[in-house]
């Protein structure tokens, strides 16, 4: 081992021995299998910290179970096909000033290189060598003779035979439908391809349609019911309006609307033709009727009217909608003459239609007094929207003046009204985004009602059934997002899978379409497996539908497969074993922003397409991970890549400090200041290893074993049994705290109590609980302990607890005389006092027998107060305590009562003699606390000047210091 701990040194040379020796990739064998899949990464960028995250995550299960025995294929990909790596080409191409600085600043890609990465094909070939070069640099324990990206000849054939599939099983139809829109690549867009509003969902609106003078104004709600109190229009003066014709089923009618409300139309079903432009100011000051009440209402400026929401043309309900009341109050005793309005505002009466609890008549105006929200601006004015919308539609019913709708709940109504709307003529349905989307070109996107447009039919009630049951029969860590996927299933609609533009597989049975990018990201990871074999020179034209019908689906026979694709049959075969064997896929672990859409899909797909033993077994979901509290963009920065994390800190660290960080589901923040102290951790780790190593220290296990030896044996086992809980639920955290954090204090207190015998034994247990986080380090010391040769600690047996060296004694004994330390520490500091004496006295014997015995009626379900008191008494040496013993139980039985399971059952056959256990270490106390130790029963103290005695309990002996 080197002096000092040399992050990179270590790594590179133990990287180079996997390497060498092959040790991950495996082959099928007799024993039990397990295959780990993670998303592979999008290559319009390096990998950053989330990648870092997720990707770890995957190494250290996959680490874990290679060294319980199991057989493990961890497999990589490139995932490139989509737009998003066009557009960043078309951005580098034309040198964009803030593409440029990003790469080439926060990527680290040279500048003299930047610029020539100005095609997709570019870009695919630099980023999947710097994609591989990272994760080999963490260490990663990656099979890589199977990585393929997804423009691969040969997975493009296995992408055309699972899509020819879907479509022969009726499940890829093709029709009309609501898809997100970018009008610069005339192309759908998914969730990888956004810029801003990645969660943007698309939301149905209620188009109104007011009437004035044989033209309409159209207003779009998500609440049409609320359109019996509407009592004006909202108009800003300030944007451009537009007369269109609108014409749809046969129907032709004129419309003003905004111009960009203009721009939107022309990407729905309806034939849409610009007439005119439409000062704003005559619409304005003008009665429109109501077309489902008959009123007249007015239209009145507003400049908080967006052009781009809706229509640009807003129906106000000042009754039930704060920010209308704050606006129509704003405008009282004001002079609209301008817009050739008389009236005052003030006149205009509010109508209320819903009646609900802990509000009156008007519940707008008494959100807005309960909360004082002074005007539209004030942010207290959102609260008020939010606190009203929410209490309606769980508590609200409509009123009398509604109609043929009275007595109906707000949570009930949209559907209804919508459907009488529509049937009526006075209502449509329009499409919008619930927030604005933005295309990775920088084009705002709409949402485009596609004709002809390929789905593939999420909506299919049988499809969704099977799904339903994969879920059920999974295991999904945590358990809590089982719930998430099953909402998530139910909501799912029909979604777009082609595409014009990008890169990617052409739909085979349509070749005018590209298969999109998530479309083709669903089974990959049964491609991981035959990937082996087409790497090796298999030409795309041998790879025919029946092959991967045969080799997938079990589908065939082996010679007509190999007379039909030219193959031989050893080979086929081969393929074919070979699958059988790793799938299906044992965990999918991924980010929790794949949930709606990726993970989804992976399961649509593998219920459509391979039988019920094939499925997926389990999912793990991961949160994300900011850097400095801010979150990361590849596009925009801040960024930390995971070179540029490796280089700075090491492999290890990193993997330690982004493992311990967070749990599971939780975000985590990577903070410089935190993976400092990570690293200070690990030098410390590495030099405590050294001192035990250069010590000679052997094994001492089988020997004479005092009493703080075994302490330490059973310390251990207990961090292994804790270790390997967690990591089975997958809880990299709590399973750092036991392996590492935890462990190295009580080897450091084992040391400062004397302890030495067992030190080898302990670090050989340690180097190999901790060598799924931080393998480098650990194959340093492993092979430095005297494990040479091809003996990997990568490839070692995982510790698994071992109950015989469990010694509940031990542990309690040396409770005992850490916490007597810790309080008599404590009342030092607090009297300040230079102690010159201290004097400890342990439990009398009536508390350590009610103790024991309140322990046992624990055990037998007959815990209570009186029993235990009753029980005491019976005992004539008792009660002479007949004062002191109902205190002391009225205070036991809580504490025993409420102790976990673990302590309780730790503390069942407690049987300590705590006087001669803090006697025989006076010697350790004496020396922490500097000052002689005198030990008494509390049943006839020498010495007790205060009446100290009287405190003494079980495992918490009194304290008196001279």
């Amino acid at each position: 081992m080197e002096q000092d701990y040399n992050p990179h040194v270590i790594e590179n040379k133990w990287q180079s021995r996997w390497n060498e020796s092959r040790v991950f990739e495996p082959e099928p064998d007799n024993r039990e299998k397990f295959f780990i899949t993670i998303p592979y990464p999008y290559l319009n960028g390096n990998l950053h910290a989330g990648h870092t995250r997720t990707f770890t995550i995957g190494d250290v299960v996959a680490r874990h179970r290679r060294m319980l025995g199991y057989n493990v294929l961890y497999p990589m990909g490139f995932h490139v096909t989509g737009t998003p790596i066009v557009g960043l080409a078309e951005l580098i191409a034309n040198r964009d000033p803030q593409t440029m600085d990003v790469y080439s600043r926060l990527h680290k890609i040279p500048e003299e290189i930047l610029p020539s990465l100005d095609t997709p094909e570019k870009i695919v070939d630099y980023f999947s060598v710097e994609a591989e070069i990272a994760m080999r640099s963490i260490g990663y324990s990656i099979d890589w003779r199977r990585k393929f990206t997804t423009t691969d000849p040969t997975y493009k054939k296995f992408i055309e035979w699972q899509f020819n599939l879907l479509h022969d099983k009726g499940l890829i139809v093709k029709g009309s439908h609501p898809v997100k829109w970018c009008p610069n690549d005339n192309n759908p867009v998914e969730d990888h391809d956004i810029l801003h509003g990645e969660d943007a969902t698309i939301v149905d609106f209620t188009f109104i349609k007011f009437e004035y003078d044989g033209l309409i104004l159209p207003c779009a709600t998500l609440r049409p019911e609320t359109i019996f109190g509407v009592t004006n229009l909202w108009v800003n003066p300030e944007i451009e309006h537009v007369k269109i014709k609108v014409k749809q089923d046969g129907k032709e009618e004129f419309w003003v609307v905004s111009k960009e409300a203009y721009n939107k139309l022309t990407y729905t079903d309806r034939e849409v033709e610009f007439i005119e432009s439409v000062p704003s100011e005559s619409i304005i000051g003008i009665k429109v009727k109501n077309p489902l009440t008959g009123k007249e209402v007015i239209t009145l400026p507003a400049s908080f009217v967006k052009a781009g929401n809706g229509s640009g043309i807003v129906m106000s309900v000042p009754a039930h909608a704060p920010y209308d009341y704050l606006a129509v109050k704003d405008l009282y005793d004001r002079d609209l003459s301008e817009y050739g309005i008389n009236e005052n505002v003030r006149d205009i009466d509010l109508i209320s239609l819903i009646e609900v609890k802990d509000f009156g008549e008007f519940p707008a105006v008494d959100a807005v007094e309960q909360l004082g929200v002074k005007d539209q601006k004030d942010p207290k004015a959102e609260e008020a929207t939010k606190l009203v919308y929410r209490r309606e539609f769980h508590g609200g019913v409509l009123k009398e003046n509604t109609g043929e709708y009275a007595g109906i709940a707000v949570s009930k109504i949209k559907d209804v009204l919508t459907r009488d709307l529509l049937e009526k003529g006075i209502g449509e349905i329009f499409y919008e985004f619930s927030e604005p989307v933005v295309c990775r070109c920088g084009t705002p996107c709409v949402v485009n009602m596609v004709k002809g447009q390929w789905f593939l039919n999420y909506s299919n009630p049988e499809w969704k059934d099977k799904v339903y049951r994969c879920i059920e029969n999974m295991e999904i860590i945590p358990e809590e997002i089982r719930v998430e996927f099953n909402n998530k299933v139910d909501w799912l609609k029909d979604k777009a899978c082609a595409r014009k533009k990008g890169l990617g597989t052409k739909l085979p049975f349509d070749t005018d379409w590209l298969i999109e990018s998530l479309g083709d990201s669903t089974i990959y990871m049964s491609y991981y497996i035959t990937n082996k074999f087409f790497s090796n020179g298999i030409l795309p034209v041998q790879l025919k539908p029946s092959l991967f019908d045969y080799v997938l689906l079990g589908k065939g026979t082996v010679q007509e497969t190999a007379k039909d694709t030219g193959l031989d049959e050893p080979l086929i075969a081969n393929m074919k074993a070979d699958f059988d064997y790793w799938y299906p896929v044992d965990l999918r672990s991924s980010g929790k922003d794949l949930v709606p859409n990726h993970l989804l899909f992976f399961l649509f797909h593998h219920v459509a397409i391979f039988d019920e033993d094939k499925w997926p077994r389990a999912m793990a979901v991961n949160g994300f991970v900011s850097l400095e509290g801010q979150k990361m963009s590849k596009s925009k920065g801040p960024i930390l890549t995971m070179k540029e994390a490796v280089d700075t800190y090491g492999a290890d660290v990193s993997r330690m400090y982004i493992l311990s960080s967070a749990e599971q589901t939780q975000d985590a923040d990577w903070k410089n200041t935190g993976v400092e102290s990570a690293k200070k951790q690990m030098e410390r780790f590495y030099k405590l290893a050294k001192e035990i190593i250069d010590s000679g220290a052997k094994s001492g296990i089988e020997g004479e074993l005092q009493l703080i030896d075994r302490w330490m044996l059973s310390r251990l086992q207990q961090f292994v049994r804790d270790t390997n809980n967690d990591m089975t639920s997958i809880r990299t955290r709590g399973a750092l705290q036991n392996s590492f954090f935890l462990l190295y204090n009580d080897v450091k207190w084992y040391q400062r109590r004397g302890g030495s015998a067992v030190l080898y034994d302990v670090l050989d247990t340690w180097i190999r609980l901790m060598a799924p986080f931080t393998p480098h380090v650990c194959e340093e010391i492993w092979s430095a302990m005297g494990h040479s040769g091809r003996d990997f600690v990568s490839m070692a047996p995982y510790p698994i607890f071992s109950p015989e060296h469990v010694d509940n004694d031990a542990e309690l004994a040396e409770e005992l005389i850490c916490n007597t330390l810790s309080d008599i520490e404590e009342i030092i500091k607090v009297t300040k006092l230079t102690p010159k004496k201290a004097v400890l006295y342990t439990s009398p014997a009536w508390k350590t027998e009610a103790f024991k015995l309140a322990l046992k009626m624990r055990k037998d379900d007959e815990l209570n107060p009186g029993k235990l008191i009753k029980t005491l008494m019976a005992d004539p040496e008792n009660r002479r305590y007949g004062k002191e013993i109902p205190k002391y139980v009225q205070k036991l039985v809580p504490d025993i009562t409420s102790m976990k399971t673990e302590r309780f059952e730790m503390l069942l056959d407690f049987n300590l003699d705590e006087q001669n256990i803090l006697r025989e270490n006076s010697g350790c106390l004496s020396n922490e606390i500097g000052c002689p130790i005198e030990v008494y029963t509390a049943d006839s103290p020498e010495y007790d000047p205060e009446n100290k005695s009287r405190f003494a309990a079980p495992l918490r002996p009194a304290i008196y210091l001279e």
